[in-house]
């Protein structure tokens, strides 16, 4: 197998990739709970603390993706967690209000994608003019 000549140690060791550039994650896919019977502005209230909710867990580097699905389904959205286990994705996920309030769950599985993940945030927000949070 031949190396890359483009290959910068620094930046795979910063970012944890192995030699292939990639590292292991937990995907979630988020989907409708089984409690959704709130009024408007409780939905309102909960969506508006979803999306702060996210916006911390991307700040502080344990959430890499995230985005809804565009058809009004079942399944509701995306997720990649920069954490090693599914217990550790869980105890994140519990933080957010729609999940607590049963409007939402999760459903959790290990993933193995690059590790240039790490700096999407960092990216997003070079192109953003908006907070989704705000």
């Amino acid at each position: 197998m031949k190396i890359k000549t483009k290959f910068n140690s620094a930046i795979a060791k910063k970012l944890n990739a192995d030699q292939y550039g990639v590292s292991k994650y937990i995907m979630a896919l988020l989907k409708k709970g089984p409690i959704r019977n709130q009024d408007s502005v409780s939905v309102e209230k909960l969506q508006k603390a979803h999306l702060e909710n996210i916006s911390r867990l991307s700040k502080e580097g344990k959430l890499l993706l995230t985005g809804p699905f565009l058809e009004d389904d079942d399944l509701r959205g995306i997720y990649i967690f920069n954490v090693e286990t599914i217990e550790e994705a869980k105890s994140l996920a519990e933080s957010d209000p729609a999940i607590k309030a049963g409007r939402l769950v999760m459903e959790f599985y290990p993933w193995y994608g690059t590790a240039a993940l790490k700096q999407l945030s960092e990216l997003h927000e070079s192109i953003s003019k908006l907070d989704i949070a705000k």
